[in-house]
């Protein structure tokens, strides 16, 4: 609960410069939510973990029936709010919640998204066991994720000292292959696994993860 409460505090106090910052790799992020788009109805109702500032929520909302979105981060969720009310969003909801405790009943929604979430959440079993109950049968959980064990080798040395200095949130290390054995684990078959990124190499991983209908 501590360390839920200090990357909260972490996420309140960059969120405004957070929401101002431009995508790195606009190209990569337009790909991974056009092929989002592709698995998403006009009926279908969505979940969205750690949405920041509800950017990708809002590109989604006109595709889908609904969306509820959430982040730890009550400033985040703020701003999100914001960014709903200047587009005229009708159909998405943003609220404060953990990735661990996200809202709904079991067989809620036909779709979860993940972006650039799941290395910051310390329990990612529990959490994707969450997923995988909120999910109707045959629902997709839809991910992108930095591989940070991917990454240059110096992050490992550097992340610990931001962290100490408050300048960075829990974060671990994983590489695909280690991230769809937990995927799996959850009870999920991997249908798309991909890389959008436009440059020589992404350690953002796409994966689209269907739940068993049985």
């Amino acid at each position: 609960m501590l360390r839920t409460i200090d990357d909260a505090r972490f996420w309140d106090r960059i969120a405004r410069k957070y929401a101002t910052d431009p995508i790195k790799d606009l190209t990569g992020y337009e790909r991974s939510i056009e092929r989002t788009r592709s698995f998403l109805g006009n009926s279908d109702t969505v979940l969205e973990i750690g949405c920041g500032t509800g950017t990708t929520a809002l590109a989604l909302a006109p595709f889908v029936s609904r969306i509820v979105a959430t982040d730890v981060s009550s400033e985040m969720i703020a701003i999100a709010r914001e960014k709903a009310v200047a587009q005229s969003c009708q159909n998405a909801e943003f609220s404060v919640a953990t990735a661990e405790r996200a809202p709904g009943s079991d067989g809620s929604y036909d779709a979860v998204l993940g972006f650039n979430i799941l290395h910051l959440i310390a329990d990612r079993p529990s959490t994707l066991a969450r997923i995988h109950r909120l999910l109707k049968p045959n629902g997709l959980f839809i991910s992108k994720t930095p591989c940070l064990s991917e990454m240059n080798p110096l992050i490992r040395y550097a992340v610990p000292v931001a962290q100490f200095f408050g300048k960075a949130p829990f974060v671990s290390f994983f590489t695909a292959t280690e991230l769809d054995a937990e995927i799996a684990g959850a009870g999920f078959t991997t249908i798309v696994r991909e890389r959008h990124g436009s440059g020589r190499k992404d350690a953002r991983i796409f994966v689209v993860a269907r739940k068993s209908a049985a």
